[in-house]
């Protein structure tokens, strides 16, 4: 079922219970809400709180499912199809790739890993890790002059990350380290690319820093959620512990220009100090 059929059956059932509830001689049609915009932190359902303006602070320190109330000893319909409807959204980031002209919208050359199909990716991370020779070649030709840093984009477990962030991040990290003299290759694209690839494209390119901007496992609050995955010279088969990471960027977590801001200064300080995740002092 996707998205576009959970929101027809939402219309339905709420169209039933207004009408249900409405007066016999009532003619005036109010507009049906969409369930899958409202804010979780704003959304409360519990008949006769005892005290509604505690817990709707509580409430806005978290999207999770607080105060969604019950009807008898089930889940309420709003309940029960906002949760399909972000099940939905959730699996749509996953099996979808990510279209083609928004990469030509921020010309980004694109390069595909072993993987040759979206299942292929999802059962084989092996090959979401590497690329064909011929592949890694034409990377390196593209980074050109042994860059100080490389920073691309994968699609990683959620397209929907991507399209939702790589547009307001890169601007913000390219600039950035232009400001701050660093040479940097001109960004790109890896298709069914999983966080280790850095590593492959750190040995092909020399760069000193590698950055992948990468769609993370999306969940019930939020499909977007892009993280930063960077490593000082990475190599293939280096401990994880020598990633760095910048977590939950989304416009419901870190914002893209403060993550961007805070990727630029980590790219800095790893040319500085020659360390990556935890030999790194921050």
């Amino acid at each position: 079922m996707n998205e576009q059929e959970i929101r027809r059956i939402v219309e339905r059932v709420l169209a039933q219970m207004q009408k249900e509830g409405a007066d016999a001689g009532a003619e005036q049609e109010t507009p049906l809400p969409d369930l899958a915009q409202i804010d979780l932190r704003t959304w409360y359902l519990v008949d006769d709180p005892q005290d509604r303006e505690a817990f709707l602070a509580l409430k806005e320190k978290t999207p999770a499912r607080l105060g969604v109330g019950h009807a008898g000893a089930r889940y309420r319909t709003e309940t029960m199809l906002r949760f399909q409807a972000d099940h939905t959204a959730a699996q749509s980031a996953v099996f979808s790739d990510v279209p083609e002209a928004f990469l030509q919208s921020l010309s980004l050359r694109t390069f595909q890993t072993l993987c040759q199909s979206r299942d292929e990716f999802l059962t084989r991370p092996d090959k979401g890790r590497a690329f064909a020779p011929d592949v890694l070649q034409d990377i390196a030709r593209h980074a050109k002059d042994k860059p100080r840093a490389v920073v691309y984009l994968a699609d990683g477990l959620s397209s929907s990350a991507v399209v939702s962030n790589a547009g307001d991040i890169l601007p913000v990290v390219l600039d950035g380290l232009r400001a701050e003299g660093v040479s940097c290759a001109e960004p790109f694209f890896v298709k069914y690319g999983r966080v280790a690839t850095q590593d492959m494209i750190g040995e092909a390119t020399g760069a000193d820093v590698v950055c992948v901007l990468l769609g993370e496992r999306p969940g019930l609050v939020t499909a977007n959620s892009m993280s930063a995955y960077l490593a000082y010279r990475p190599t293939v088969g280096m401990p994880e512990s020598r990633r760095t990471v910048v977590a939950n960027i989304h416009s419901g977590g870190t914002p893209c220009v403060e993550a961007g801001a805070h990727i630029v200064d980590l790219i800095r300080l790893m040319l500085e100090k020659q360390k990556s995740g935890i030999e790194l002092p921050v």
